[in-house]
């Protein structure tokens, strides 16, 4: 607690496919706290029956209420009550939302706190084979001339060395390889779909090469990989 009224915010890995990857910390902080912020309520009520834990008071925080919500969870957190925070899975903040929040609870000297665990992003660094020194981080790869903008950037040596990291959906992932042949270059690849799930799959070659075999119908959560660029230094305007 921070001095005797408020409460405490945790920030709370969950899993990102697997049931067992959920740690001991969380699991008792999980049962121990008497609010939980969801991004979906539907989804985070499900994990929690799966993990045995009940009678939970669940807010629903997310991109689009998470301004409207900051007031009653500042009020709750200010009135003595500990929280946790969890995304749909993984680490929340992480291309989720949580981050004014935090802000908010650093301003009034609210308790933050995180339990570690799943995250998609460092998973698939650590299975991609490539030197994980140093990496960047897109999130979702934005769409249409946005998304040739970004490319076009790289091509010029945008990050350079650095792993490039992103989420696209199954749906756009074909398109946005394509385009990144286009525009940046033929880099090595790392895919990674339904991580920890039960048809969890890794592929890694060449942009150009997994285009070629590339599936008619891919389905599920894809987390990617591409190489670096040792050869060019920055030019960006």
């Amino acid at each position: 607690m921070n001095g005797t009224t408020k409460g405490k915010l945790w920030i709370v890995s969950t899993p990102i496919g697997n049931l067992e990857d959920i740690t001991v910390r969380a699991l008792r902080i999980l049962k121990e706290v008497p609010f939980i912020l969801a991004e979906d309520t539907r989804r985070t009520s499900n994990l929690l029956k799966k993990l045995g834990i009940e009678n939970k008071k669940l807010i629903s925080f997310n991109v689009q209420n998470q301004n409207r919500r900051l007031h009653q969870v500042l009020s709750l957190l200010n009135t003595g009550n500990d929280m946790a925070l969890v995304s749909d899975a993984g680490t929340p903040v992480i291309s989720d939302p949580g981050n004014k929040l935090i802000l908010e609870c650093q301003k009034l000297k609210i308790d933050i706190d995180i339990a570690p665990g799943p995250s998609a992003v460092t998973s698939a660094v650590a299975l991609s084979g490539f030197p994980g020194t140093h990496f960047v981080f897109l999130g979702f790869l934005p769409r249409g001339k946005n998304r040739r903008r970004l490319f076009r950037k790289i091509s010029k040596g945008l990050y350079g060395e650095a792993l490039i990291v992103f989420f696209e959906s199954a749906l756009r992932l074909k398109e946005s390889l394509r385009e990144w042949l286009e525009i940046v270059e033929d880099r090595e690849c790392f895919i990674a779909r339904e991580l920890t799930k039960l048809h969890q799959e890794l592929i890694r070659g060449y942009i150009s090469e997994i285009l070629e075999s590339f599936p008619e119908q891919l389905k599920g959560e894809i987390t990617v990989v591409v190489s670096g660029n040792a050869s060019k230094s920055a030019e960006i305007r």
